[in-house]
């Protein structure tokens, strides 16, 4: 006898005319139909959602599910997090993580409501152009100072052509940072091979043993508490920033902006903002 859920998923499947699934034996797995779907019924329930909490403004309440990359949410989240939550408690926080281009392409689908995320290249205007096109909005909130981080011992490094060690510890592609990496490290010197690593102890751990070099930013550096005598540079300074859909104004999210404020980088002008 089949259960509900087979029978709904086949009544769907008759109604729309197209297999969702691909099915072998009793494994099922999303067709490329299926996929297309899937981002359409997201971004249906988020407007749900957001149509629920919008139609109740007097206080933030329902959830928001915020992507964001590791370092930002090791580094920089917990204390307006935890501030939004004191002041907030009805506000349900859902977060996860992944490198850049993945969080914009959740933020699109309306897999996550908003997202914090580095832009290539860099958080330019360019960045900005390609958000808009996407159908996406953002602002600049946080300054990362990026380092590149050298095993203890290397020598003096003022190019990326003075590294040495020539295997770079970095997360899977999408990762902003690891294309800086890529673009410094690969300037007048020997091809890089690549160590993809899922987070940044691991990377740490590969620099450290000598076996790679990487990219990772200051602030999440200082969480060691006693980080091993790396050599360190200094290769850029990359803008985070906070990535909604066009219109998107729930109270919960309002509410996340104004718990950022007071940790937001002064760094950064009234210029370098886009409201």
């Amino acid at each position: 006898m089949q259960s509900n859920v087979t029978t709904r998923i086949q009544q769907l499947e008759e109604e729309l005319g197209v297999a969702l699934f691909r099915r072998d034996g009793n494994r099922l797995t999303l067709s490329t139909e299926g996929e297309r779907f899937l981002g359409y019924a997201n971004r249906m329930l988020a407007l749900a959602d957001e149509a629920r909490q919008v139609l109740a403004p007097q206080a933030p309440s329902g959830t928001l599910r915020i992507g964001t990359m590791e370092s930002t949410a090791a580094a920089r989240l917990p204390g307006p997090l935890a501030a939004l939550h004191v002041q907030y408690p009805d506000v349900q926080l859902r977060i996860s993580t992944a490198p850049s281009r993945q969080l914009l392409e959740q933020v699109g689908s309306g897999l996550v409501d908003c997202a914090f995320a580095a832009l290539p290249p860099c958080g330019d205007m360019a960045s900005a152009m390609d958000l808009d096109a996407a159908g996406l909005h953002g602002e600049a909130v946080f300054r990362e100072e990026i380092l590149l981080v050298l095993p203890p011992g290397h020598g003096v490094v003022r190019k990326g052509g003075d590294v040495t060690v020539r295997s770079l510890a970095a997360f899977a592609q999408g990762c902003s940072y690891r294309v800086l990496a890529e673009e410094w490290l690969g300037q007048g010197a020997a091809l890089l091979d690549i160590q993809e690593v899922g987070s940044y102890h691991s990377m740490l751990a590969c620099v450290a043993a000598g076996a790679c070099v990487s990219l990772v930013p200051r602030s999440v550096l200082e969480l060691l508490r006693e980080p091993p005598k790396f050599r360190t540079l200094v290769v850029a300074k990359v803008d985070t920033w906070l990535v909604h859909r066009k219109g998107y104004q729930t109270p919960a999210f309002n509410a996340l902006r104004e718990a950022l404020t007071p940790f937001m980088s002064k760094q950064l002008s009234a210029k370098e903002k886009m409201s």
